[in-house]
């Protein structure tokens, strides 16, 4: 089976226009402004609207950090992605939350280094909780590192065994991707600085290597 493929921290409709034509399945916008990938509320809705008017069936994502009920409500109004990425502390109860607040489907990142991480992870997939669990790497012990999109992997071998369909994102490139759907089986591929010629702008060659190599995988 061939994964599903998101592509994250997009902000110009010319980087969108390359994942959906090169085959992306998913695009991502972040809504978080420490970010290099951070793009305003009403940038967020006019990329996932000119993403809609493509028709091509992508889904598309907001990405929060620790949102508060506020920016939920104005993300599911002004923007109404597919789906909101929750990339923080979130805990299990405050994602059913913000599911049933939004109407919204939720994926939920987890960072992980080791197997135990990844047994715990799977609570968030409780009835009403998220759609999607995403297995991330641990971000460095920097106050000032990113939540995700460090460019950090972490070692594929804690997934083996995992119960259920995840996502995998972090350090992912075009280089080593096929290598991480054949060893995790991961049924959704997430990319951001994979795919960057620096830190938040998307190069389009990468993008289309990524999405060729992803696709033509093999998983586990």
């Amino acid at each position: 089976m061939t994964p599903r493929v998101k592509i994250c921290g997009l902000k110009t409709e010319a980087a969108l226009d390359v994942a959906l034509s090169a085959g992306a399945d998913f695009v991502g916008f972040v809504l978080y402004p420490k970010s290099p990938r951070n793009v305003s509320v009403a940038e967020a809705g006019a990329l996932v609207r000119a993403a809609r008017a493509k028709d091509v069936g992508a889904k598309t994502v907001t990405l929060l950090v620790d949102p508060d009920d506020a920016l939920v409500d104005r993300v599911a109004s002004e923007i109404a992605p597919d789906f909101l990425q929750l990339h923080g502390h979130e805990s299990p109860e405050r994602v059913a939350e913000l599911r049933d607040r939004s109407g919204l489907s939720i994926i939920k990142a987890v960072p992980v280094a080791t197997s135990d991480d990844v047994d715990a992870a799977f609570g968030y997939l409780a009835p009403g909780r998220a759609d999607i669990l995403m297995f991330d790497a641990k971000p460095p012990p920097d106050p000032a590192a990113l939540p995700g999109g460090n460019g950090l992997a972490f070692d594929w071998h804690i997934l083996e065994g995992a119960r259920a369909p995840f996502a995998l994102a972090g350090g992912l490139t075009p280089e080593n991707v096929a290598t991480a759907i054949a060893l995790t089986g991961a049924a959704i591929i997430d990319v951001s600085s994979g795919v960057e010629s620096r830190p938040g702008e998307k190069d389009p060659a990468r993008i289309r290597r990524f999405l060729q190599a992803a696709k033509a995988a093999k998983q586990s």
